[in-house]
C-alpha cells in the first residue's frame, strides 16, 4: 500500500531518497497526485494543479516522469 504525504515540505525530503518520481494529472478533480518510489516505499501526495509546476521545481529525484502524457499517446 502506499503511503499518502499531506505535508509538501515532507514529500521533498522523501524526494531525495526517490529512485523516480511520477506525476499524473487529473483535470477533472483539478489535482495532479505525484508518487515517489523509493527503494521500500512508495509515497504519494496530491497538488493542485495551478501549484504543480513549482512543486515539481523543488523536487530532488533521479528521475521525472509525467505518465500523463504517456497515457495520452497510446
Amino acid at each position: 500500500m502506499p503511503i499518502e504525504v499531506k505535508d509538501p515540505e515532507e514529500f521533498v525530503r522523501i524526494s531525495e531518497k526517490a529512485k523516480e518520481c511520477r506525476v499524473m494529472r487529473r483535470s477533472k478533480e483539478n489535482v495532479a497526485k505525484v508518487k515517489a518510489r523509493t527503494k521500500r516505499y512508495l509515497y504519494t501526495i496530491k497538488v493542485p494543479l495551478d501549484q504543480l509546476d513549482d512543486f515539481l521545481k523543488r523536487l530532488k529525484c533521479q528521475s521525472l516522469r509525467d505518465i500523463t502524457k504517456e497515457k495520452e499517446g497510446e
